[in-house]
């Protein structure tokens, strides 16, 4: 009687699993160490809401009869991420998945799937160009020889191809998982070859790779594919990057440098001065010109006479319109005053003195002679008429007496 029911049971449950139809076509998206399960449904198999379970085991655990690992339980979506679960690169599994609706579930639909074979390879992550520069070769455990210690010489026609390793889910290298990874370059002028029809090819599982033989001051692209020759798994390309060699400059260039230097140092430095200078000889002519009045106007402005209304010319040469200082009056008020005094000391004198006094009137004469010529001089410069008149005639009659 138990048995009966549970063959009923059995058999009911049988026909419940028959009444959904299988997931279709299980692939996987794989990149590097990023795994995901992929497959497809047919919604008009029924009309209820589906969902998904999804579920992985390593092989040899499946000999030793253990549990599943579920990844994805009661989605909706027909895809499950199976990154996050940590499958070892190097390892075996077994995927499976399910359909379920209103209490319904399908049949499982397994794939075998192997990280290291089937998973694809990534092209790298990072590649950068760069000039070869001067090397410095130094022993820090020995003497200096010939070949140590030297600096060599720049060769500006090569190019450095630094190359990154493709990267895992957590960020770490490729290379730990393949240590026989490798690279294919191509590189191409871009002048000689445009679309990069036929490239040049360089093979090397350095990170650091040198393009020899390129020409000086040309532009070359570089493209690089990572690859994997145990399990024939190479990568995509990546995007073309391009740089220009270096090289001796030409002539023609130094002369544009040159040229374009002047060019700028005129616009930006000798240009402001010169209108700076053109704006200061402007105001100069416009506040101070260089055209003088003439000399009658002159004498007429610097005419200083007493009780004259007339205004004074305030010029640079102010000084030559002003009357004698104090002193000079004095100077020559005593002058001729001593001259008189000899003069008549000379006329009332005995016969005794009348030698030397003589002799002191001729030299005092001499020296009212000097100040009379210094000081016609000076009024014949200031311009002064009336006053040469009046020193005239005190000359004339000084000599007289």
């Amino acid at each position: 009687m138990n048995f009966a029911l549970v063959l009923l049971w059995s058999l009911s449950i049988t026909n419940v699993v028959a009444e959904l139809s299988l997931p279709q076509n299980l692939t996987l998206l794989t990149l590097n160490t990023q795994y995901i399960l992929t497959w497809d449904w047919d919604q008009t198999t029924t009309g209820n809401a589906v969902t998904f379970t999804a579920e992985y085991i390593a092989v040899f655990e499946m000999k030793m009869k253990k549990d599943w690992s579920r990844v994805c339980d009661g989605t909706t979506h027909t895809r499950c991420d199976l990154t996050g679960s940590d499958l070892l690169y190097l390892g075996r599994y077994m995927l499976r998945v399910r359909a379920s609706a209103g209490g319904l579930h399908s049949h499982w639909v397994y794939k075998d799937f192997c990280p290291h074979i089937d998973a694809s390879l990534g092209p790298p992550s990072r590649v950068e160009l760069a000039p070869v520069g001067n090397q410095l070769e130094v022993n820090i455990c020995g003497p200096l020889t010939s070949t140590q210690g030297s600096m060599k010489a720049p060769v500006g026609n090569q190019l450095d191809v630094n190359i990154s390793d493709p990267l895992t889910s957590t960020q770490g290298s490729m290379e730990d998982h393949i240590p026989s990874l490798y690279y294919h370059i191509l590189y191409w002028s871009r002048s000689d070859d445009p679309q990069g029809l036929n490239p040049k090819v360089e093979v090397s599982s350095e990170n650091l790779v040198t393009l020899p033989e390129l020409e000086a001051w040309t532009w070359y692209c570089v493209m690089v594919q990572s690859r994997y020759d145990y399990y024939n798994k190479t990568s995509g390309y990546t995007a073309p990057q391009c740089m220009q060699t270096e090289g001796d400059t030409p002539y023609w260039q130094i002369f544009l440098y040159f040229l374009v230097s002047m060019v700028v140092c005129f616009l930006f430095v000798l240009l402001p001065s010169y209108a700076a200078f053109r704006f200061y000889r402007v105001l100069k002519y416009a506040f101070y010109p260089s055209i003088q009045l003439p000399a009658h106007i002159q004498e007429y402005l610097c005419d200083s006479s007493p009780g004259s209304d007339i205004p004074r010319l305030l010029t640079a040469k102010a000084e030559l319109c002003s009357p004698p200082s104090e002193l000079e009056q004095d100077s020559g008020r005593h002058s001729r005053q001593g001259s008189g005094d000899s003069g008549v000391y000379s006329t009332e004198g005995g016969s005794a003195q009348q030698g030397r006094s003589g002799g002191e009137s001729i030299r005092r004469d001499q020296e009212v002679d000097s100040w009379q010529t210094l000081e016609q001089v000076k009024m014949e410069e200031i311009g002064r008429e009336s006053t040469d008149e009046r020193v005239l005639d005190e000359g004339v009659v000084d000599v007289g007496v």
